[in-house]
């Protein structure tokens, strides 16, 4: 079955920066979309970041635009989330997702597959 596994969250203050990973498993990686989302507590889980299947496309949320990079290894099966700057509001549980179409500003996609999350808590 598909698996999505999370690493690299911790606690960081602000300023700081974290790199997310997300290693897949039980799908053709170097065919799937991949992304993240983050869910605040008492806030609704919102997008973040997404690539296409060979990273020839990114996209972003505006509100990490020119923080936060997203890359992929197909060879390795993995996706990153490089996060730099990071403010108090990035606080969140970060999602990995896979699967599903990407257009426009990326907010409309609706992965089918998605990881256990790993928290990021930034302090002030």
């Amino acid at each position: 079955q598909v698996q999505l596994v999370e690493s690299g969250g911790g606690l960081v203050q602000a300023g700081g920066s974290l790199r997310l990973s997300c290693a897949a498993s039980g799908l053709t990686f170097s065919l799937i979309n991949m992304g993240w989302f983050r869910q605040a507590p008492g806030k609704e889980r919102e997008f973040v970041s997404a690539l296409t299947y060979n990273g020839g496309t990114t996209y972003y949320a505006d509100s990490v635009k020119g923080r936060f990079t997203i890359s992929r290894d197909n060879t390795k099966s993995t996706v990153y989330l490089h996060m730099n700057i990071l403010k108090p509001e990035d606080t969140a549980v970060y999602y990995c997702a896979a699967r599903g179409t990407l257009s426009g500003s990326g907010s409309s996609w609706r992965p089918s597959y998605w990881g256990q999350g790993t928290q990021v808590t930034v302090s002030s």
